[in-house]
């Protein structure tokens, strides 16, 4: 399973001043950003091992508040303040002595973690002798490395011994983690699972949000009946439709009750960031989440003809796979690099919803066999679930191979038994759960049929 795991990004968003107070934002280099917090907080003077446990301490803050989404979960468009009454000492002008940006160089990607949690530590701290606090005492940080103590050693004393140190951690640009549009009933995806969990937490300390029973990819009706209800207590529009202020929304609520701001922070686990599938399909991935790409691009090579028609199928993205996604990013200015990131995916749902409401008049005949484009689940109701039950219907009442049907828009536990039905016999993960791969499975057999 893939997991997501911070990385020290390219660059980071300062806000000159106090977070409430106006001010300019100025995007530096990471690395630039800690040599200024660096030179403005420790001296150079100091014993070397004082000064990486210091840039350590100084690196972990920072990285805690930009994995967290600290501010822009507050509706601010910046990563950190320059205010050390809320982060740390950052100068716009300041100069970086020489010996602390060598020590920077070598370690900005090094960061603290506590026990098994992911997050980089809430490593707060304070000079030790105007001020004190739970965290490291910088000045007696100095008087340890003196003791013959090493910046880890030197560490442990303040965040205690379960810490450690993780090394040589990717770098690369800071991407939100909002997907980017908003998502529903019938979405799915690794960030519908995030919000899953995060919502279960929730319910921990605000239990008129329901428990989501499955944490999977699929947005399900227990799923948007827990977002309609964390809605209405946040005051946001009632709609179960997760858009970016909802979104944001709870991601502060996370935050607040797992305290990701606290040297006591409850942590997140590995077990909460896990996702089913990596966060991108490209050349050599396989699995079953790659039958619905492939019913995508077939789909949209039949209209778009600008796409290759090359058939694919099975659960490999192959060399076909990559033309074909090449074609259709080129084809929308995407990036042609073949590669299905969320974007990219995105991008795919769109033109094939659209595409079926412009279908050229002599494919009005396919029109009801079409897959609906969004993954139909227990407890939807609707057109699309009385569609997919007329199908049913067929294939049990001249096959009697599926445990049964009633045709009457709702996704019941009958038709759930039936699906799981399909997908067994055709090698499909038995989640009863109609995505693409399984849809086209049905439309075979009804056509088999006829």
């Amino acid at each position: 399973m893939a997991v997501r795991t911070p990385v020290v990004p390219t660059g980071i968003t300062v806000h000159i001043g106090p977070p409430e107070e106006a001010g300019k934002n100025i995007t530096v280099p990471f690395p630039e950003y800690i040599k200024n917090v660096a030179s403005n907080e420790i001296y150079p003077s100091w014993p070397a091992d004082a000064i990486k446990a210091n840039v350590l301490a100084q690196i972990s803050f920072a990285l805690n508040r930009i994995y967290n989404e600290w501010y822009p979960s507050q509706g601010y468009n910046f990563d950190i303040t320059s205010s050390p009454a809320y982060d740390q000492t950052f100068n716009e002008d300041s100069q970086f002595f020489e010996n602390i940006s060598q020590i920077v160089d070598d370690i900005f990607n090094n960061y603290i973690v506590k026990g098994d949690q992911v997050q980089p530590l809430f490593a707060a701290y304070c000079d030790g002798i105007n001020t004190t606090c739970d965290g490291l005492s910088q000045w007696g940080s100095v008087e340890l490395a003196r003791q013959g103590l090493s910046p880890t050693e030197i560490l442990k004393r303040y965040y205690g011994n379960d810490i450690r140190i993780v090394y040589n951690a990717p770098v690369s640009p800071n991407i939100p983690s909002y997907p980017g549009f908003p998502f529903r009933l019938g979405s799915a995806g690794n960030y519908v699972r995030q919000l899953k969990v995060q919502l279960n937490r929730i319910s921990n300390n605000y239990p008129a949000i329901p428990k989501i029973e499955e944490e999977n990819i699929f947005f399900t009706t227990d799923m948007e009946e827990s977002v309609k209800a964390f809605q209405e207590i946040f005051d946001l529009p009632v709609t179960g439709t997760v858009d970016k202020a909802t979104w944001y929304e709870v991601k502060y609520l996370y935050n607040a009750v797992k305290k990701v701001a606290d040297l006591a922070s409850e942590g997140i686990s590995i077990e909460e960031v896990e996702f089913p599938y990596g966060e991108t399909l490209q050349l050599g991935d396989t699995g079953p989440y790659i039958r619905p790409l492939n019913y995508l691009l077939n789909f949209l090579s039949y209209i778009d003809t600008d796409i290759p028609k090359l058939n694919l199928s099975g659960e490999e993205f192959t060399e076909d796979t990559k033309e074909m996604v090449i074609a259709f990013q080129t084809s929308n200015n995407i990036e042609a690099n073949g590669i299905v990131d969320k974007n990219t995916w995105n991008a795919l749902v769109t033109a094939y919803n659209q595409t079926k409401e412009l279908i050229p008049e002599e494919y009005l005949y396919y029109e009801d066999k079409l897959y609906p484009g969004i993954f139909l689940s227990l407890g939807m109701t609707g057109d699309d679930i009385l569609n997919l039950q007329n199908f049913l219907y067929i294939i049990c009442e001249k096959t009697h191979q599926i445990p049964g049907v009633r045709v009457n828009g709702t996704f019941d536990e009958l038709t759930e038994e039936s699906i799981k039905a399909i997908q067994k016999r055709y090698n499909l993960p038995e989640n009863g759960i109609v995505g693409p791969a399984t849809w086209q499975k049905i439309i075979d057999w009804v056509e088999s049929l006829e």
